[in-house]
C-alpha cells in the first residue's frame, strides 16, 4: 500500500506519567503510568525505524546501545543511533548525553557500581524546541518532566550501565564493551533547506526532516518508506488522513497535503536527503 496509518502501542513504565501530550489520552488515576507510545505496523514486520512518543516523569536509566557491527556480531539485526526532538520540559528537565572528560573503562566499571557514574555525565539542560540525536556507543540518561518525540534503528538492545539503586538488571559487560566514554559531539545538520522544510538529520543511519504546513512532494526509492508524524495539525497522503498523535507511512510517489498550521517530522532511512 502506498500509505498506512500505524497502529499505537502504549508502553506502560514505572517512571511513565499520567499527563501526556495533546492526542493521547491520559491514563486514569489508579492505571499504570505510561511511559512509551510506539507506532507500529499490523503484524510482525521489523522495520528499519521505530518511531515512539516518551513521557518520563522520572530518569531514565544510564544505559548505551551497540553499533550496527556490534549487534552483528551478537546476531541481531542493527545497532541503535536515536534522536529526541523535544516538545515539552519543565524548567529543570536535563538529558545527559556522553562524559564530561574520557574516561577509562576501568573507571566505567567502577563507577556504574557506586552510582558515581551520575557525576561522570555531562546533564545538558532542554527546553521545547531542542533536538539531540545519540549515536550508538553514547552512554545517555534522559531525565524526567519532558515529552518528546525518539526516532531510532528499529532495535530494542538497551545495556543498563546503571538504575538508581533498583532491583532491575543491569548489563555492564556488555555495556562497557560497546562504550564511548567521551564528551558528547552534536551533529552538524544542513538545517533550513526551504522556508518549509528543515533538515535536522542527515544520516548515518536516517534522515529527519521538520515540515511546515502545505504541500510536499515526496519521491522515495523502492523499497524506502518514510515515517509521517505530525506534532500538530493533520495531513493526507493517498487518502490516509493522518494528525498530532498519530504517525503514517508512505512508499513511492505521493504527494503529502497538510494543514496550514501543520508541524510534520517526516523520517526514511539513508545518508542523504532526497
Amino acid at each position: 500500500m502506498p500509505a498506512t496509518l500505524l497502529q499505537t502501542h502504549r508502553v506502560e513504565k514505572p517512571w511513565g506519567r499520567h499527563d501526556l501530550f495533546p492526542g493521547f489520552e491520559n491514563p486514569g488515576p489508579d492505571d499504570a503510568p505510561i511511559g512509551e507510545v510506539w507506532f507500529q505496523e499490523p503484524g510482525d514486520s521489523r522495520p528499519d525505524l521505530l518511531i515512539k512518543y516518551l513521557f518520563p516523569g522520572e530518569k531514565l536509566s544510564v544505559q548505551v546501545h551497540p553499533d550496527d557491527d556490534q549487534a552483528h556480531a551478537r546476531g541481531l539485526p542493527r545497532g541503535k543511533d536515536e534522536c529526541w526532538t523535544i516538545l515539552r520540559a519543565e524548567p529543570d528537565a536535563v538529558i545527559a548525553v556522553g562524559t564530561k572528560a574520557p574516561i577509562s573503562r576501568d573507571t566505567l566499571r567502577t563507577d556504574a557500581l557506586d552510582g558515581s557514574i551520575e557525576d561522570d555525565l555531562d546533564w545538558k539542560p532542554v527546553k521545547a524546541g531542542d533536538f539531540m540525536y545519540c549515536a550508538s556507543g553514547t552512554i545517555h540518561a534522559i531525565g524526567g518532566g519532558l515529552t518528546c518525540i525518539e526516532v531510532q534503528q528499529n532495535s530494542e538492545t538497551t545495556y543498563r550501565l546503571y538504575d538508581y539503586g533498583s532491583d532491575r538488571e543491569l548489563h555492564l559487560k556488555d555495556g562497557i564493551a560497546v562504550a564511548n566514554p567521551v564528551p558528547y559531539v552534536p551533529i552538524v545538520s544542513p538545517g533550513q533547506v526551504a522556508p518549509d522544510r528543515t533538515i535536522l538529520v542527515e544520516g548515518p543511519k536516517f534522515v529527519l526532516e521538520r515540515w511546515s504546513g502545505g504541500d510536499h512532494h515526496v519521491s522515495l526509492p523502492e523499497g524506502t518508506t518514510a515515517w509521517i508524524v505530525p506534532i500538530k495539525g493533520e495531513g493526507s497522503v493517498a487518502d490516509v488522513t493522518v494528525k498530532a498523535g498519530e504517525c503514517a507511512t508512505m512508499t513511492g510517489s505521493e504527494t503529502v497535503r497538510t494543514s496550514e498550521d501543520a508541524d510534520v517530522l517526516v523520517a526514511y532511512p539513508g545518508t542523504t536527503r532526497l
